[in-house]
């Protein structure tokens, strides 16, 4: 089975992201459908050698720009690369589909494709947080749903929950809800509300619940899923993105600044150059979608071909290791139990 990548999404469309599909394919072996104007992807494959890499093209010429409406976009270009993309996974010809197009449209296209698993309220994003031990943390919803209702984050926390445990092989994952307090009583009216549902649902869902956690809480690994709406998980990430990238340039200026700290930085190299590994996103692809069905990859719109690369294998991964199977059932076995509490 191949994987269905958007080739004509993101800033750097499409050299970077046909590249990306290049590399994936020689180093993890993964055949890849290149959705997008054939000339251009062509023009770009006769740049490296492809020799025995399965990477066939499916031609379209519609392209869902940057600055379009999502959902507008979406009904009116039927045949948008990441919407043919996406095609071929509700077809069963792909595992997963991957696009670092406009990733409003990517939701909206997904949802129109290939419609939400069966019991869930609404899909979430979920994003991936290098943590200081070594590992990552994964923020559930990361900006999918801006306002949402208290019952929709235990389904969070079951499809994070899942994900971690399949893609990143952590035995059933820590969930911690993301309040202004560890205590049970802190947060607003959602999250209040929220913990008491997850409490009691815990054991249905089979996740492994541990309370509230605070912000400062999500870097050091105080949990391996985070719970939040969608609101608060963007403005987590565009916070996080802005302190990396600050944290950066400042180090940066600190070990150019005299001879003394230019020796320094160069004894220091190899231990920085595995810092800055962790924390770059490429090394991690992109975000899942997750509660679709099917497996949908949203990767950064300035995504090089690192980032395709990795975006690529993981959503080999997601669509090999059962996770759309795994929320369906964790969802049944919760609306199984909730109608027999009616009856009751």
């Amino acid at each position: 089975m191949r994987v269905a990548l958007d080739a004509m999404g993101g800033d750097n469309a499409p050299a970077e992201t046909v590249l990306g599909a290049i590399l994936a394919a020689r180093e993890y072996g993964i055949g890849v459908y290149l959705v997008g104007h054939e000339d251009k992807i062509r023009a770009e494959l006769a740049k490296h050698d492809v020799a025995g890499l399965d990477l066939p093209i499916v031609h379209t010429d519609e392209i869902i720009e940057m600055h379009e409406h999502p959902a507008t976009a979406v009904r009116r270009k039927k045949n948008a690369s990441m919407t043919v993309a996406l095609q071929l996974v509700r077809d069963g010809k792909a595992l997963g589909a991957v696009s670092a197009g406009n990733s409003g449209a990517m939701m909206a296209a997904s949802l129109f494709t290939l419609k939400r698993i069966p019991g869930v309220e609404r899909p979430a994003l979920g994003g991936i947080f290098p943590i200081l031990k070594g590992g990552v943390s994964l923020i559930i919803d990361m900006g999918a749903n801006t306002d949402c209702k208290p019952d929709y984050l235990p389904q969070f926390a079951l499809m994070g929950s899942i994900y971690m445990e399949r893609i990143f092989n952590i035995p059933s994952p820590r969930v911690g809800l993301l309040a202004n307090g560890e205590e049970e009583g802190k947060g607003n009216q959602q999250v209040i509300e929220a913990h008491q549902l997850l409490k009691r649902e815990a054991q249905t869902l089979g996740i492994n619940f541990i309370g509230n956690i605070e912000g400062r809480d999500i870097p050091i690994g105080g949990a391996d899923v985070v719970v939040c709406d969608g609101f608060v998980g963007n403005v987590v990430l565009k916070l996080s993105e802005g302190l990396g990238e600050a944290l950066s340039g400042m180090l940066r200026t600190e070990l150019t600044s005299s001879w003394k700290n230019k020796i320094a930085a160069l004894m220091l190299r190899p231990s920085l150059r595995q810092i800055f590994k962790r924390i770059d996103y490429a090394e991690y692809g992109g975000v899942p979608l997750l509660g679709i069905n099917g497996a949908a990859i949203v990767a950064h719109g300035r995504s090089n071909a690192k980032a395709i690369k990795n975006a690529l294998r993981v959503t080999k991964q997601t669509g090999e290791t059962g996770v759309v199977d795994a929320i369906a059932e964790g969802l049944a076995r919760l609306n199984a139990e909730q109608e027999s509490s009616k009856t009751k």
